[in-house]
């Protein structure tokens, strides 16, 4: 009977026995990977410190190149501003020149149109003293047309005066003719008379002839007074026709000629001026042509000495730019692994700090007290994060089962073996999971 119950409390103790020394190879497997853990944290630690030291001397160096090549930058920022800002004061020295010199040709050009305006008006008193020369020029020639009409009608009077003395010549001549044959015809019939008759008919005769000779005589002198009267009066309205169209004519030449002296005089001292502001124009023109294109290939100049600059200092912006970017990757690259490393050590420290809390909860539950060598094991390596140091903890601890239902727990030498203990303690729970 002591036999039958003495074998199955060695069973349970020996099945105990092998669970416990399995719970203790597999806790000191754990610790043996928490220490490993805690190795490749310290050395990452050590590398991480490392890289953030090279890294901040990386920065360091950088941001110094970064600020000497952004104070090189900027002083040529400035010095590039102050080009410029000097260029601009030549820009708008020569803009006020340019206006100046605007101003001066608008001047001239106001000048030039109140010459042509001068000129035009010049023009325009030829024209028409041209025009009033032209009709002193037709009254000229209707007058000697008048004249001439004139003259022609003096010939044609003295024609007709040369007739009318043909005529009274003719008509003398038949007169004479008359009287001959009237006296002839007297004297026959005087023949035929007595000699008293021949008396009488003498007297009457002679006083016929007397009366005769004393009309023809008056007929004479009265036409010969008013052909004389006639003709003078002819000729002295034509010597005053022709006196006062010799003065009108000569009046009206003289003015004309006089007129058109002055207003040659005045249009060719127009035109001198016209010539000499034409000439000036040309002048300023020319050289505000100059100027200008001066002006034109210095702004051009400097624009495309500014374009070469600004695209230069892009250039190197840029450079500097996606030298910056690729810092600034780099340093992302690396701050992506620190935060990595970071997260793997707070992971493995969460982990670490959970077990050694379920370690310590499940010892106070149980009431046992950790050996000093593994107090002063968890402590040191919290602290320093250095490789496991010490003795293993595996010489001697409590373990635990992670099995639910009846958990046994006991003391074990350096061998595995069973120490003895006063109590034993049984719990229902999961104290963790093997990993």
């Amino acid at each position: 009977m002591a036999s039958a119950t003495s074998t199955p409390t060695r069973l349970s103790r020996l099945q105990e026995k092998d669970a416990l020394r399995s719970l203790n190879d597999r806790l000191a497997n754990y610790i043996q990977r928490v220490q490993e853990l805690e190795s490749e944290r310290a050395a990452l630690l050590v590398r991480l410190e490392q890289n953030e030291e090279s890294k901040s001397r990386e920065m360091s160096h950088v941001r110094r190149m970064y600020e000497e090549e952004l104070a090189d930058v900027r002083s040529s920022l400035d010095g590039v501003a102050t080009e410029r800002a000097r260029l601009q004061i030549e820009c708008g020295g020569l803009t006020e020149e340019n206006k100046k010199l605007h101003s001066r040709q608008q001047k001239s050009e106001a000048d030039l149109t109140s010459a042509v305006s001068q000129w035009r008006r010049a023009e325009a008193a030829l024209t028409s003293r041209d025009a009033e020369v032209s009709k002193l020029r037709s009254d000229k020639q209707r007058l000697e047309e008048q004249t001439s009409d004139l003259q022609d009608q003096l010939r044609n009077v003295e024609g007709e005066l040369a007739n009318t003395k043909n005529l009274l010549s003719d008509e003398m001549v038949q007169r004479i003719d008359a009287q001959n044959q009237l006296q002839t015809a007297k004297e026959q019939l005087a023949f035929e008379k007595n000699l008293s008759e021949q008396v009488r008919t003498s007297r009457s005769e002679s006083r016929l002839l007397e009366v005769e000779t004393a009309r023809r005589t008056e007929f004479e002198s009265k036409l010969a007074d008013a052909m004389t009267q006639l003709r003078h009066d002819h000729e002295a309205q034509l010597l005053q026709y022709r006196e006062e169209l010799d003065k009108t004519f000569t009046s009206k030449l003289q003015n004309a000629q006089q007129t058109v002296k002055d207003k040659t005089n005045s249009i060719s001292a127009t035109k001198d001026e016209l010539e000499n502001a034409k000439l000036r124009l040309e002048t300023l023109s020319s050289q505000l042509q100059s100027y200008h294109n001066e002006v034109s290939v210095r702004v051009q100049e400097l624009e495309r000495t500014l374009d070469r600059e600004r695209q230069v200092w892009q250039e190197r912006l840029s450079a500097k730019e996606q030298e910056m970017l690729g810092l600034r990757s780099q340093m992302f690259s690396q701050l992506e692994d620190y935060e990595k490393l970071l997260d793997t050590k707070l992971a493995l420290d969460m982990e670490i700090n959970a077990y050694r809390k379920m370690l310590e909860v499940e010892e106070q539950r149980l009431q046992l007290s950790p050996s000093p060598s593994q107090r002063t094991c968890l402590r040191g390596r919290k602290r320093k994060h250095e490789g496991p140091t010490g003795s293993s903890p595996a010489s001697k601890m409590s373990s635990c089962s992670s099995e639910s239902g009846s958990v046994s727990v006991s003391e074990v030498d350096a061998k595995g073996s069973p120490a003895p203990t006063d109590e034993c303690c049984c719990c229902c729970c999961v104290l963790g999971q093997d990993t």
